[in-house]
């Protein structure tokens, strides 16, 4: 272990009380608290939350496009903050396609800690709309590598544009394991997460997965119709090209230039058969709304 690496020393007082918030200790490593955990500083009368924080959570993580990555400057230790674009993998393990160029990667080359800091916008005070901070580290992946082109086409599928540069020599993908989240989802509504809260569950989901290209091929060839009315009639959405740009267990990513829903299924899908029976249901529902 590197002296970057080493985990910050908790104070005597720092552990989480017991209330609605999970505990910020580390699962795997107990005595080495999760990053990104809020200090111990809630009133014993703050009232309990009242809303879904590990869903809220793993829909930001799904739907924004762009977020503000923070990585330790390689030269000082001081917080790097940079603007880059965002997909996911099947798991919701944030992506992104940086140049070996740009200082954020000379960084995670050197010390591959770093949080993704991603927010909604809206109209008024910025800071009464939701936003997710996931803390974790960066792997890069080389071109050859066995799911290169899956996440290739994960991203693209997000990022269209970034066809024009994504094959560029000094351009990689790189994919963040999660270690822990912090949710604020506006006044007196945060909570932090353990990488289990955000992370969608793959596990004997491999038929699905191996599906997932000819599936959102399909259903975009196929089936516009119903794929329009996913967006329009079930999430209330305003007509357009809309599009599956990606698929996983837990629903389905739909684009629209660069507007992004997310469409939850009724229930886990991990095989093709299934996932057929799920979405004629959905469209189905969407007809009769």
């Amino acid at each position: 272990m590197t002296p970057s690496d080493k985990a910050p020393v908790a104070p005597d007082n720092a552990s989480m009380a017991e209330s609605s918030r999970p505990e910020g200790r580390n699962r795997t490593n107990p005595e080495r608290p999760l990053p990104g955990t809020m200090p111990d500083r809630l009133p014993e009368t703050a009232p309990a939350p009242d809303f879904d924080a590990k869903s809220t959570a793993k829909k930001l993580l799904r739907l924004i496009r762009a977020g503000a990555l923070a990585t330790i400057d390689r030269n000082t230790g001081h917080p790097f903050g940079s603007l880059v674009n965002v997909a996911t993998d099947s798991d919701g393990s944030p992506l992104i396609l940086i140049s070996r160029l740009s200082s954020h990667t000379a960084n995670l080359e050197t010390d591959s800690r770093a949080s993704v800091l991603l927010a909604t916008a809206g109209k008024g005070d910025p800071l009464a709309h939701p936003r997710l901070t996931v803390l974790g580290r960066f792997t890069k992946i080389a071109r050859d590598a066995a799911d290169e082109a899956h996440l290739r086409r994960r991203f693209l599928a997000r990022h269209p544009k970034a066809e024009l540069y994504a094959g560029f020599a000094d351009f990689a993908l790189w994919r963040m394991t999660i270690e822990s989240a912090h949710l604020n989802a506006g006044f007196a509504r945060a909570a932090d997460l353990t990488a289990a809260d955000v992370i969608t569950d793959i596990s004997g989901a491999r038929d699905l997965l191996d599906i997932e290209a000819s599936a959102v091929a399909h259903m975009n060839e196929d089936h516009a119709d119903a794929v329009a009315l996913y967006a329009t009639k079930l999430l209330g959405a305003t007509a357009g090209p809309w599009r599956v740009i990606a698929l996983d267990p837990d629903g389905l990513d739909l684009g629209c230039g660069d507007a992004v829903l997310r469409l939850d299924f009724p229930q886990r899908v991990t095989a093709a058969g299934q996932l057929r029976e799920v979405l004629a249901d959905l469209a189905k529902r969407a007809r009769g709304s």
